[in-house]
């Protein structure tokens, strides 16, 4: 299953290990990491119409420079590097974002007034826009939206917007190769039988057959 179709089987709910999981799994078509990191891009089992559909929208721009500067520092936020795995854009997920506005084209607003929504209240608490705010800052800024149930009334709209960037954020990360790995999933793999364990032989009074 590809990074496109993960998003519509999760359909932007809240999201979890199992469903992540869920979606990841390969498909028959082609192996997980031959479409990794490469959002729109593969091709396998697709109609002439599809691929010519995808490569326009990957060669169209729908966000401004700023506008993937603060998707990427969310992202980052959302899933940073650490010792374990790559961060959000070490992934590649802006350029999934990127992609996925313009082929469900109902994130488009959402999304874009998100964007402007966050920078309005970092102008007005601080005098910058969010990406050149202080890490203090910003991260101030995140936490007011970050949790639904603790968020004051007036931030429902950052609110919604943060939910919809942590999803795409999520699923763009979890269904790369990197996030795989994170998860440390790593599908059915080839078992060696080796009999019955002598335990069980041995609780059914068998180990002596």
């Amino acid at each position: 299953m590809n990074r496109r179709e993960s998003l519509k089987a999760i359909g932007l709910g809240t999201l979890s290990t199992g469903m992540l999981l869920e979606a990841c799994k390969p498909g028959n078509k082609k192996p997980a990491e031959d479409t990794n990191d490469k959002p729109g891009t593969d091709e396998a089992g697709r109609l002439p119409e599809e691929i010519e559909r995808n490569r326009k929208l990957n060669a169209e721009k729908f966000f401004n420079a700023h506008e993937m500067a603060t998707i990427t520092l969310l992202g980052d936020i959302i899933i940073p590097r650490d010792a374990r795995s790559g961060s959000a854009s070490d992934a590649k997920v802006p350029e999934f974002i990127e992609f996925i506005v313009k082929d469900m084209p109902e994130h488009q607003v959402p999304m874009r007034g998100g964007l402007r929504w966050l920078d309005l209240q970092c102008l007005n608490r601080y005098n910058k826009t969010f990406v050149d705010a202080s890490h203090v800052q910003q991260i101030e800024m995140v936490t007011e939206i970050a949790y639904p149930k603790k968020a004051k009334p007036e931030m429902h709209q950052g609110v919604a917007f943060f939910n919809r960037m942590r999803n795409l954020t999520a699923t763009g990360f979890f269904t790369t190769k990197m996030g795989i790995n994170d998860l440390g999933y790593i599908g059915n793999a080839p078992n060696k039988w080796e009999g019955v364990p002598a335990d069980v032989l041995k609780q059914y009074g068998m180990e002596n057959v």
